[in-house]
């Protein structure tokens, strides 16, 4: 708590002071003279007792300077005064050390030595000499009491006149004979007097006061000793910064007081003079106590020397002598009272502030902390509670309901402490009744008194004028304790804060002064905050005021009958910690005091005060986010954990600073973690209360053998194995420290650290503080709730962390938590373990009277392999046995068996032509059992690890690190070219977005010259990021974590890592099994298959099949992770690759080119992933309204006339279709931008159409013909502008051969396609599309053709893998091997044949935009994305509209331009399913635009395949029928009247819906996402929809449930968990999350709109110029809650970019329980003849009857016609009459 505000008088005064001291110092050297500044009290004569004669002096003033023994500590020096104290002036340059110093003439000399019972009595007399401070003692008696082995008692006394010896509670009167086995002997000096205390073993000088005089006079003590080494702690209460004592001249006065600690020597609130030194490398260590309570002052000094300056009392020391420093703190508090053992819940966190000003504001931080999922357990008030600030009240006013408060918190399992401070107002209540209180114990005569032993002493504290209880006195006790327990009996309390028992008081002394006795003005005072004893402090002279402690235990055990209940105190001594805790007062909110609470923590632990902590984010002044964050951090690792703050400064309980801040999340796991590890710390403190173990534990105490850990305080230890690194600089995310001598794993993640014994730099972020379990040791732990209360009902545990002989040890100590003595009477139960090789003993040395079931869950860290059904490992060597259903109580004994397991196999031989012999030879390992799988039989050792980590450097925007060829370790490869030094970056470009990248460090290689929108500079903050990433070490990896659930998502520290020249390999393990994505190749699921799968991704002229390398490389997946977050993942390569799927989960990449560059994307949601994706690689093109028409195709058309009939079939049958094709039919010979004789007349055709609103798409294949003995424009110009792909270095064309056929040819077309390339087949050249003039050429010929030939609408571009009928080129040999057949050859179809196969050569050279030579190598997978751009644009410019790409090929980012098909597939059922698994992995891949030949391409078609076919075709975005030649027509006219009838239809639905799918496309085109979306994306919270993919999702709403079986009339179709509706019939089908059969006779495909969306529709027509004249509709599905929304977006369909420039209508419908709304957003597009709304179906409306519907339109209110159906909750409005207009607001209500 705060101070009492300072005055203006009070502030002046200071300055003052302060001025004055300045000028005091600046005149030092002028009072160093032979004048004496200050008539001091020394140069009275009555103390005058002998001639002032100084003894020996030294000769030499150099000699041991640092020595010198101070003669005038208590005023400025000179030579005067000095000579009259009879000592020796000796002045020196430095103003630090001592001018006036004692002689030889000062001091005792031994008169008498004998041997007592216990040890020796010595008399002395004092030596004749000056006095420094009057009524010195003549005679004393020292007396020594060897009282164990290791603890040795001397005590110095007046023998004649019986002086204050401190009445310690626990410190007994010695009566044994001495001990004679000691480790220590005692050296008396004869004169001067002097003691040295010996440690026998090495005869080590531990103690020794030779080395200045003991003065021993009424009111002044000193001794000084000197100690063998500078390593000494302890002493307090102060601010000493750093745990290690700093000998360099310093002073630190000891007197309890309310004082702010600060960066000054200012003594504190509690009084400890133990101290330990550790003496050696060996640990060996000595304690000293002085047990003495009056002020005094002890000054350190080089060499070092302390000397002791006491105002009264006695000198009684106590010697300890260990075989480390933990021994010592063991002795001391073994003689002082062990620590109290705390209840359980006091370990909780707790939250209290000063001044919440009312109970609401109380509430309001319980409940928002509670909402947070904060962990805590305690809410404490300060004084405000209070009325007036008056202890045993409350403010009936401000905190009214108290009593009921507390019922609430412990209704939640929290506890309530209240502060009392010890003073008592002697003022009436505020209502003017007598404060009872105060009359009680004034009736008693309880207080402390003046010192005439009468009048109660008068002080001012918080409540005004108070009297102080004297707590030695009987009666005080019984009135204290009645006290306390009359006021629990009305506010029920937990627990005591006692604060202001210094004794503190805003008056000095009291409200009437002080006496002007020796005791308020002693004849020395030590160097005090202020020159009086009394200032701030009750009078020295009152009677008598003792701890408050030991008699608040009486009320605790009144209060709270057989509980242990809770005391804090702010002011201690030694032995406090045997009743009571302690924080470490009122600090401020400064980095520094964050850092200096660390140490104040670590000497209450020596103290015997383990259950102590700072106020959390610091009490005065208002925090900051970082700093209370990392206070957060640190604060949940004090044993005594609570948030505390002062009155006028900002609130920093952690959920004020919101739910989603950085804060409040890193808070919750931090404390989530210290609930967890509360059985470890609870054990902790059953060691401290039983043996005097430290909690909060120094480095040097566990590792005393290293020097370098006795000065490290900045880090500290929870028992001795929990290592703390808490970040305490503002800004800083790394931190230089220092780790023990140990093994060490990081708590989070299991991982085995490499550091050991060394200083390291560890990267923490602003959300992470270091946390380190040491190897051979077990911690008890317990799943966490956000009470200890809910916790203790949880599954306890332990976590293993192994030691370096795969060893460990622990113990576990258990009783209920608060019952008083549980430890004495048995109630407990006390754990040992024990780990060794296989097996771990639980054994329990006492059985407890209590039992109950135990879920033990053991998490072995550092643990290799297992093998069994019950055990998950991972190969960070982290073992997890749950399900243990164990009784606390009883022995145990868990074993399991180690092995290897199969699926942590990292194949170490992924080419063809595995054998044990070549796999040996690799440096691998090999095992031919598989356990039936198909793992590899050569795998990679554990061990590998090929790159070694030479440097990293962590920024706030990413790593970079640098990596170096581990020869020692790396495999013996069989691939050339191994890349030496490496480079790796990571970027943290976005919060949601991250690229990891890895390259030659020495030598550019070939990246990926795709565009990408990356930011310029990275735009992520630390405080928002999603991801953490770090660099591992042996081996090297890269890991990083998603935030909030701490899961790694990518881990690649794994074995196999390799960087050759044409060979790079990585592995990475998955969070789950559920992977999605890599393209494009045919797999049975959407989910694909883990179980040992490798797949390769190489563009090639393949139809789909089972694993076969298909026309499109996307190197992209998403995996969805156990806890139903999503992420997206691209490695941006170009090179042939495959990668290998296996069972860890883990997959591994292999690519034979370029470098690893790998983007991540965040999510959390599997939809908010491919949105980020989308956006980085450019959202999907815009298609033309016209574009979602169904369209029909074949190859084979035999000329015009065959396609007018088919045109007029369709229209006649009136089945919708909007676009006709050609395939290259059309061509003369297969040659682009020509016309065949038989297809004179489509131009005209295609004109005709045109007239009626179709639209027309040609084929382009890229290769051009180089054989035509006639002009060919297409050849020629393109010649002249060098387009064509070459040879590397020369002027030749690569040529090849593909559909151009030669001229002057008869064409036999009996030929198969490999007969006829050497029957008729030309030369054909490959347009290098890189090169800027190749599209201008193409860009010419495409308007060329347009222009002169035939107004086509889109472009359909295949073969562009580009595919070839022969091997590289025409003579089938290319011209470098190492290029065509890889030293690695990825595992592709026609694995052998060489990459040229049916493609170019890969030595071909291609020319980049910006004039880089590349091979075709590299950039072949990127032929078909790089002709997709130069195509979009040249048909945009040429038509001057939008248009539609359909490409053959793809890469990632070619979905910004056009559209794909899913390739060659064949009439069969399984390719039915397969072309839904395509369009939901084009979505992810960004192509929006794509479908499958409707009715397959290979193959007859049979009717009821094609029928099923018809109906989910429908419903792909690009809906076409196409085949191939000499296969039977398949277009719907082909087949009979019920098949058309059919198919009228379900096109017809699709026509009725096209706004709601243009609206979607527009959606994905402006803000990515998917279009066919999987189920999954929606409902992503039910793991059943992960894998499903025979279904699939338009958007968000619309639902296609086909039938994929033959023969088959119902369809178990999955509904997710939503309210859905019969699209046929707008009915509820009240069924939700689980599988349902549906009817689906021939004709139907079952399709349902889910409850909350409005989907914009439009009357059917024969294509969409017609249809998009015809009336809107909505179809409202409302959701549970009554409400539903949709959107329409509206252009005029067809021009260019109309979204980017705001030529478009955007319209936002919204329905709320009985009103649909109709509101422009965007009106940037007017067409009314387009927009006209004409009717409204509602589904699902409750069943009530509607009496009327209206309509508000344009400023006008009016009535419309309606039919209601309530029993099925359809309500249907007909607007068709009325001209509304959706280009303005429309309301339509309906009432019942």
């Amino acid at each position: 708590m705060a101070r009492k505000k300072f005055s203006a008088l009070e502030i002046s005064l200071i300055v003052l002071f302060a001025f004055v001291s300045i000028v005091a110092v600046a005149l030092i050297v002028v009072l160093a003279t032979k004048g004496t500044a200050v008539k001091g009290k020394d140069t009275d004569p009555e103390t005058q007792t002998v001639p002032s004669t100084p003894g020996k002096c030294p000769s030499d003033v150099n000699v041991n300077i640092d020595g010198r023994i101070n003669c005038i500590p208590d005023q400025f020096a000179t030579e005067t005064l000095c000579t009259q104290r009879g000592c020796c002036w000796s002045p020196l340059n430095s103003t630090t050390h001592p001018w006036c110093i004692f002689g030889d003439n000062h001091g005792y000399k031994v008169d008498h030595q004998q041997a007592s019972n216990a040890g020796i009595e010595v008399k002395l007399s004092r030596i004749p000499s000056p006095t420094l401070f009057g009524n010195d003692i003549d005679n004393v008696l020292l007396t020594t009491e060897n009282q164990t082995s290791s603890r040795l008692r001397f005590k110095i006394i007046d023998p004649k006149n019986k002086r204050f010896e401190v009445p310690h509670q626990y410190i007994q009167k010695f009566t044994q004979p001495g001990a004679l086995d000691t480790k220590y002997k005692i050296e008396v000096i004869q004169n001067p007097f002097g003691i040295k205390v010996i440690r026998k073993s090495n005869n080590r000088v531990l103690f020794d006061t030779t080395v200045g005089p003991l003065v021993y006079s009424d009111q002044y003590l000193q001794i000084s000793t000197k100690l063998p080494s500078n390593y000494f702690y302890g002493i307090g209460e102060h601010i000493h910064k750093r745990f290690r004592h700093d000998t360099y001249w310093k002073n630190w006065p000891i007197f309890t007081r309310d004082e702010l600690p600060g960066d000054n020597n200012h003594n504190l609130y509690g009084q400890h003079t133990f101290f330990t030194c550790i003496e050696d490398d060996t640990g060996l260590s000595f304690g000293v106590f002085l047990l003495n309570s009056n002020a005094m002052e002890i000054f350190i000094q080089p060499t070092p020397i302390i000397t002791y300056r006491v105002t009264g009392g006695i000198l009684d020391f106590y010697i300890f002598v260990g075989d480390n420093p933990e021994q010592v703190v063991q002795q001391y508090v073994e003689l002082i009272g062990r620590p109290a053992m705390p209840s359980y819940w006091g370990l909780g966190f707790q939250l209290s502030r000063w001044n919440y000003l009312t109970l609401d504001e109380v509430k309001r931080v319980v409940q928002r902390n509670r909402a947070a999922g904060i962990p805590f357990d305690v809410q404490v008030t300060d004084i405000d509670y209070m009325e007036e600030k008056k202890d045993f009240t409350y403010d009936m006013d401000k905190f009214a309901g108290l009593p009921e408060f507390v019922k609430d918190l412990h209704d939640h399992g929290q506890k309530y402490i209240i502060i009392l401070d010890p003073a008592i107002s002697i003022n009436k209540r505020l209502n003017g009744t007598p404060y009872e209180t105060y009359d009680r114990g004034s009736a008693k005569d309880v207080w402390v008194k003046m010192a005439d032993g009468k009048t109660p002493l008068i002080g001012e504290v918080w409540p005004g004028l108070t009297v102080y209880p004297d707590f030695t006195n009987p009666n005080c006790i019984d009135w204290w304790v009645e006290e306390c327990q009359i006021f629990h009996n009305t506010v029920p309390y937990d627990g005591l804060w006692i604060d202001m028992n210094e004794v503190s008081s805003f008056v000095k002394g009291s409200k009437d002064g002080c006496s002007p006795n020796k005791l308020n003005y002693p004849p020395f005072t030590p160097d005090l905050i202020n020159i009086f004893v009394f200032d701030k402090h009750a009078c020295m002279s009152m009677k008598n005021l003792d701890q408050t402690h030991k008699f608040l235990l009486k009320a605790i055990e009144k209060v709270f009958p057989n509980k242990r209940g809770f005391v804090l105190s702010r002011s201690t001594f030694a032995g406090s910690g045997r009743h009571a805790g302690h924080w470490l007062g009122d600090n401020t909110a400064l980095w520094e005091h964050m850092e200096w609470s660390i140490t104040g923590l670590l000497e209450f632990s020596l103290f015997g005060i383990p259950y102590a902590g700072a106020d959390i984010c610091g009490f005065i002044l208002d925090t900051t986010e970082e700093l209370c964050t990392r206070w957060m951090q640190l604060g949940a690792f004090y044993p005594f954990s609570r948030n505390h703050n002062g009155e006028t400064f900002k609130p920093q309980d952690p959920a004020v600073f919101g739910q989603d801040s950085i804060l409040v999340k890193s808070s919750r796991h931090y404390l989530l973690i210290r609930y967890t590890l509360l059985p470890f710390l609870y054990t902790l403190f059953y060691k401290a209360h039983m043996y005097g173990d430290t909690v909060s534990r120094p480095f040097l105490h566990e590792f005393y053998t290293d020097q370098n850990s006795w000065i490290e305080d900045t880090q500290f230890l929870w028992g001795p194995s929990l290592l703390i690194t808490p970040v305490l600089k503002q800004g800083a995310d790394k931190v230089s420290a220092y780790i023990p001598d140990a093994i060490w794993y990081d708590y989070e993640t299991g991982a085995k650290r490499p550091w050991r014994k060394q200083r390291v730099e560890m990267y923490l972020p602003i959300d992470k503080i270091g946390l380190h379990l040491r190897g051979g040791y077990i911690f008890p732990i317990q799943q966490p709730n956000v009470t200890t209360t809910a916790s203790r009902q949880n599954p306890l545990g332990l976590i293993i962390a192994l030691g370096d002989n795969n060893t460990a040890k622990g113990d576990f100590f258990w009783d209920d938590g608060e019952s008083k003595d549980s430890i004495e009477k048995g109630n407990y139960i006390f754990y040992n373990f024990s780990v060794a090789s296989v097996s771990i003993f639980l054994g329990d040395t006492l059985n407890a009277i209590f039992f109950f079931p135990l879920s033990i869950v053991l998490k072995i860290v550092n643990y290799l392999y297992v093998v069994t059904n019950h055990f998950v490992c991972l190969f960070s060597k982290v073992l997890h046995i749950t399900g243990l259903k164990l009784s606390l109580g009883h022995s145990y004994r868990v074993k399991w068996t180690s092995t290897f397991p199969v699926k942590e196999r990292f194949g170490c031989f992924p080419d063809v032509g595995e054998t044990q012999e070549k796999c040996i030879a690799r440096g691998c390992e090999w095992s031919p059992n598989t356990a039936g799988t198909s793992a590899p039989k050569c795998y990679y050792p554990k061990d590998d690890d090929p790159y070694v980590v030479t440097s990293v450097s962590y920024t706030p925007t990413g790593i970079t690190a640098d990596l170096k060829m581990n020869s020692r370790k790396a495999r013996s490869l069989p691939y050339p070219n191994p890349i030496s030094n490496l480079r790796l970056e990571v970027k943290y470009h976005k919060n949601e977005m991250l690229q990891f990248k890895i390259y030659d460090a020495d030598k550019k290689r070939y990246e990926v010259p795709v565009p990408l929108n990356i930011p310029t500079s990275p735009t992520s903050t630390y405080e928002e990021r999603l991801y953490d990433v770090e660099i591992k070490e042996n081996p090297f990896g890269i890991q990083v974590r998603r935030r909030s659930t701490g899961v790694v998502i990518w881990d690649s520290q794994v074995p196999g890592f390799s960087f050759y020249d044409q060979f790079i390999q990585i592995t990475t393990r998955l969070p789950s099994e559920f992977l999605y994505g890599f393209g494009e190749v045919e797999h049975t699921a959407f989910k694909r298959d883990l179980n040992w799968h490798t797949w390769g991704m190489f563009t090639r002229d393949q139809p789909p099949g089972y694993k076969l390398n298909s026309y499109g490389f996307q190197p992209y997946y998403m995996v969805m992770e156990n806890e139903g977050n999503a992420h997206g993942v691209l490695l941006l390569n170009s090179n042939a690759m495959d990668v290998t799927f296996q069972p860890t989960p883990s997959l591994t990449y292999r690519t034979i080119g370029g470098i690893l560059d790998f983007y991540m994307f965040l999510g959390p949601t599997p939809e908010g992933a491919t949105k980020q994706y989308h956006e980085f690689i450019g959202r999907p093109v815009m298609p033309p309204y016209w574009a979602l028409g169904f369209q029909l195709s074949r190859y084979g058309y035999r000329n015009t006339s065959e396609i007018v009939s088919l045109y007029e079939e369709m229209v006649n049958a009136k089945i919708p279709y909007d676009v006709q094709y050609t395939d290259i039919d059309y061509m003369e010979r297969q040659l682009d931008f020509t016309l065949r004789d038989r297809f004179h007349d489509l131009p005209k055709f295609v004109e005709r159409i045109h007239q009626d609103g179709m639209k027309y798409i040609i084929i382009l294949d890229p290769a051009i013909s180089g054989n035509e003995t006639l002009p060919y424009p297409a050849f020629s110009r393109g010649v002249e502008k060098n387009v064509f792909v070459k040879w590397p270095n020369t002027d030749e064309i690569c040529w090849a051969k593909v559909w151009p056929d030669l001229p002057n040819v008869t064409i036999d077309e009996s030929l198969t396609e490999d007969e006829a390339v050497n029957a008729s087949r030309a030369h054909v050249a490959f347009p290098d599309f890189f090169r800027p003039n190749t599209t201008d050429w193409w860009a010419t010929e495409i308007d060329d053709y347009y222009n002169n030939v035939m107004k086509f609408d889109g472009l359909w571009i295949d073969m562009n893998e580009p595919s070839s009928f022969v091997n590289g080129t025409t003579s089938n040999v290319c011209r470098n091997d190492t290029l065509n057949y890889p030293p690695y050859f990825p595992d592709l179809t026609k694995r052998g044949e060489g990459l040229h196969f049916r493609t170019m050569c890969m030595e071909t050279e291609q020319i980049l935009s910006d004039g880089t030579s590349v091979l075709h190598y590299d950039v072949h997978n990127l032929y078909g994305w790089s002709q997709v751009k130069p195509t979009h644009d040249a048909l945009q410019k040429t038509t001057g509209k939008r248009g539609i790409i359909i490409s053959r090929s793809t890469y990632p980012t070619g979905g910004r331009w056009g559209g794909h098909w899913l390739g060659d597939n064949y009439a069969n059922w399984d390719n039915l399913d397969k072309s839904i698994i395509g369009m939901m992995e084009f979505s992810l891949f960004g192509i929006s635009y794509t479908g499958a030949d409707i009715c397959g391409f290979f193959n007859n078609s049979e009717y009821e395949l094609c029928a099923r076919w018809m109906q989910l075709g429908s419903f792909y975005p690009f809906s076409r029928n196409h085949n191939i030649a000499f296969t039977r027509r398949q277009d719907p006219c082909s087949w009979d009247e019920p098949f058309k009838n059919m198919s009228r239809h379900i096109i017809n639905i699709r026509y009725n819906l096209l706004p709601h799918f243009y609206t979607i496309m527009h959606e994905i085109h402006a803000n990515g996402g998917t279009v066919i979306r999987p189920l999954l994306h929606e409902f992503f919270d039910d793991q059943e929809t992960w894998y499903i993919f025979k279904q699939f999702l338009w958007g968000s709403g619309f639902l296609v449930s086909p039938v994929m079986e033959p023969g088959s009339t119902e369809v178990n179709a999955y509904v997710p968990d939503a309210r859905w509706f019969d699209y046929h019939t707008g009915r509820d089908i009240g069924i939700r999350k689980t599988y349902t059969k549906f009817d689906a006779p021939l004709h139907k495909i079952n399709l349902h709109v889910r409850g909350g969306h409005i989907l914009p529709c439009q009357e059917p027509a024969q294509n969409t110029f017609h249809s998009r004249k015809n009336v809107m509709k909505l179809i409202v599905a409302v959701d549970d809650n009554k409400m539903a929304q949709g959107s329409l977006f509206w252009d005029d369909g067809d021009s260019i970019d109309t979204y980017e420039r705001g030529q478009y209508l955007s319209v936002q419908f919204k329905l709320n329980q009985t009103t649909l709304t109709s509101t422009v957003i965007h009106n940037g597009y007017s067409n009314p003849s387009e927009l006209k709304l004409g009717y409204i179906k509602v589904w699902g409306k409750d069943k009530t009857l509607v009496s009327s519907v209206e309509l508000t339109y344009d400023g006008l209110t009016e009535n419309l016609p309606f039919t209601n159906d309530p029993s099925n909750g359809i309500l249907d409005i007909d607007l068709s009459n009325k001209n509304v207009i959706l280009e303005k607001n429309i309301e339509i209500s309906w009432k019942p």
